[in-house]
């Protein structure tokens, strides 16, 4: 009887061990596919980190010189924070612009939404560059909008519309408005009609029934549509290094004025690690108040 059992616990033991090495085969197949792309991204992104971070507190020993030297100066923090005004200013103007078209997206149906999903999308299939110049060339001192309203009689001498604070707001607001109205429109489109009909039901008028049910429901297309604009705008460089001033520097434009002209790359390096630690910290507040899986569509 002892040999039975014996050889029955071997048996058992052979079996189990070979269902766990089955059940773990197909995952490590899975996880085939995921090495190609942590290795894309250790060589194309976590190493230039790295070297960044090395580059900005190594010289060759470890110093802080580089963080000392950025705030203690003001032009330096006065850079940082027109940043923040210029993103924070974009961010609103895009959210104003982009609600209620992403609203009236979410309304509509068969070829009408197709042909206004087009329309957001055709910027996408523009380069940037090419937009900026179009708008450089729109707004110029002797453009066709400055032009126009001197042939109507509106005012009598060009207005500045470019190299400050205004060509930046609005060749930003171009670039960026898609990603607003697109992050606004996927959580319209899915808030569910009914409850509107039932608000209406019981008594609610079309804007307490907006104000009350809609609006709310949206809120986390708007936490998303905001957060992504205003990340994405605190480190543009393209617009702000043509239609932007002195006045209007970006932290992106002082990054690279510091690498390509005065070739100091460990002071470059501190002020990209200073970009991407306001990022993170802006993330990390974000996530605190907005429900990240609704915001990045999950359930």
């Amino acid at each position: 009887m002892g040999k039975i059992r014996r050889s029955l616990s071997l048996k058992e033991i052979q079996t189990f061990r070979t269902g766990k090495i089955m059940k773990a085969a197909p995952f490590f197949k899975g996880t085939l596919l995921i090495w190609p792309l942590l290795l894309f991204l250790s060589v194309l992104f976590f190493y230039p980190l790295l070297r960044m971070a090395y580059l900005a507190f190594f010289k060759p020993g470890f110093t802080l010189e580089n963080f000392i030297v950025i705030f203690q100066t003001s032009l330096y923090i006065d850079v940082l924070t027109n940043t923040l005004k210029i993103s924070f200013l974009v961010t609103l103007v895009c959210l104003f612009m982009g609600y209620p078209l992403a609203y009236l997206m979410s309304e509509v149906s068969g070829k009408h939404l197709a042909w206004m999903i087009v329309l957001v999308l055709v910027p996408f299939w523009t380069s940037v560059l090419i937009r900026t110049y179009s708008w450089m060339v729109l707004l110029g001192y002797n453009g066709v909008l400055n032009n126009l309203l001197i042939k109507l009689g509106l005012i009598s001498s060009p207005v500045p519309l470019m190299y400050n604070k205004i060509g930046v707001t609005v060749g930003m607001v171009h670039i960026l408005l898609p990603f607003m109205i697109l992050s606004l429109f996927s959580v319209m489109k899915g808030i569910d009609r009914e409850l509107l009909k039932a608000a209406q039901n019981l008594g609610a008028n079309y804007f307490q029934t907006f104000r009350r049910v809609f609006f709310p429901l949206s809120l986390p297309g708007v936490g998303a549509g905001c957060l992504l604009v205003f990340i994405m705008g605190i480190g543009f460089f393209i617009t702000p290094a043509l239609m932007g001033g002195r006045k209007d520097m970006m932290l992106s434009m002082l990054i690279d004025l510091q690498v390509t002209e005065f070739l100091n790359w460990g002071l470059g390096s501190a002020l990209a690690l200073i970009l991407l630690s306001v990022i993170v910290i802006i993330f990390l507040i974000s996530s605190r108040y907005l429900k990240l899986s609704q915001i990045w569509g999950m359930r």
